[in-house]
């Protein structure tokens, strides 16, 4: 399942900290008031070190190539460009694979929530979930959002929590994964991060809080590079996805966002050129977006099958795909049956590897059916109305593709997300 900040009934990323690394301040997290003080050792720690290349790379979530392209992004600053296939899966597979360099076999992170009975964090909401009545009470956006907060806090997660649409009788039989905030060192434990390795190279790092309004994050790491304080950086925006997904195709909408976008990495440019340190920059993203062009009615189809959920068979069903956990003889049988009519098709073992999903443990599902780019299903787990715009369909498709757009030439090996992480954690030789 996707991000929050990725569809209706949308959850937004608020009031956090910055996370700055230094080697005198290993596994370093800066709070709002702490800023100014951190700023200074910073730039205390890093004198004599102007010799030592600038890497400063921005993630612009849902900037696909085509978008790129259309808008004709910074050409001029940045001339080396490249488009790159996505993870398959949504920003929540995409971003632990950015900060990792792992598939989501590796990294454990494909879709927020999973079959998991023995493991749950919620089974304590078996016995609230009888009192959350009536359904279209607790099925409205606000109200559901009020609920993922209190959860959020009840059980101390510190990553990003939405209940979406999860029917609340069936949270105490699933697990879900970003518990923990993954861009802190240890974020990802036991699969090393790009905090963890920033901080054992000893280098003097920066990575924007997903919490704050992105002009903050913009702001913050302009007056670092100004200062020449950090050797690497991270800067972490995200609403160009969410506008993507309300307006996808609307050039009166987009076009102001992008030129938004332009001013701000201009700005960082201005600033690492200040510094007077060698640098380069780099702006890259986790996949398109693809215009809306027809809905599914998965939850009825499974209605109609007499098959029961939790006894018979365990479902997530998200915008672009459905995961199924198979628990009584048949059950498969007759979901494949009710899917049949629907445009898509059901992922062979040989593309669950080629996408980085297989496991053994089959964490991830024992089966996954996936629409064809445009359709949506609708309801689903994520919501009960679809989006202008969406992703998570095959990386193939054209509007899937995500962009790689730097001052310096693309290194040979990026072709897909996942060799983002290679990069940013290369040392000059």
């Amino acid at each position: 399942m996707g991000k929050g900040d990725e569809r209706s009934g949308i959850g937004t990323r608020k009031e956090g900290c910055y996370y700055t690394g230094l080697p005198s301040l290993v596994n370093g997290v800066a709070s709002a008031g702490q800023e100014g003080r951190i700023a200074r050792v910073n730039a205390k720690k890093t004198e004599g070190r102007n010799d030592r290349p600038v890497k400063a790379y921005v993630f612009v979530d849902a900037l696909g190539w085509k978008q790129a392209r259309r808008y004709v992004f910074l050409e001029d600053l940045l001339p080396h460009r490249r488009a790159v296939e996505m993870q398959f899966g949504y920003s929540c597979t995409a971003i632990p694979t950015i900060l990792t360099g792992k598939r989501p076999c590796e990294h454990g992170h494909f879709a927020f929530y999973e079959w998991a009975p023995d493991r749950s964090p919620f089974r304590a909401m078996r016995f609230a979930a009888p009192f959350l009545r009536p359904k279209s009470f607790w099925s409205r956006g606000r109200v559901r959002n009020v609920l993922s907060r209190l959860v959020k806090r009840t059980y101390g997660f510190t990553g990003y929590f939405q209940l979406y649409g999860i029917p609340p009788e069936r949270l105490p039989y699933l697990d879900y994964c970003e518990k923990n905030d993954m861009f802190v060192p240890g974020g990802l434990a036991p699969v090393k991060n790009l905090a963890d390795v920033w901080t054992e190279q000893g280098l003097a790092w920066h990575i924007s809080d997903w919490r704050r309004p992105e002009a903050e994050n913009f702001a913050r790491a302009e007056a670092l590079f100004r200062e020449g304080a950090v050797d690497r950086a991270f800067v972490y925006s995200a609403a160009f996805d969410a506008l993507q997904h309300d307006n996808v195709g609307r050039d009166d909408v987009l076009r102001p966002k992008v030129n938004a976008y332009a001013a701000s990495v201009r700005r960082l440019h201005a600033a690492l050129l200040e510094s007077g340190r060698p640098f380069s920059l780099t702006v890259f993203s986790d996949h398109g977006m693809t215009p809306l062009r027809a809905t599914e009615n998965a939850p009825a189809a499974l209605a109609a099958t007499g098959l029961q959920w939790g006894r018979d068979y365990a479902s997530a069903v998200d915008s672009t795909m459905a995961r199924f956990w198979w628990l009584a003889p048949g059950a498969e049988e007759k979901v494949r049956a009710a899917f049949a009519p629907f445009p898509g098709r059901w992922l062979s073992e040989e593309e669950w590897r080629s996408h980085g999903l297989w496991r053994e443990d089959r964490k991830f599902g024992d089966a996954l059916f996936l629409l064809d780019p445009g359709v949506q299903f609708c309801p689903s787990d994520m919501g009960v109305k679809p989006l202008n715009g969406m992703h998570g369909y095959d990386p193939s498709d054209e509007d899937s593709l995500a962009a790689w757009l730097s001052t310096d030439p693309v290194p040979d090996g990026v072709a897909r997300v996942c060799d983002y992480f290679a990069v940013m954690t290369a040392l000059p030789s």
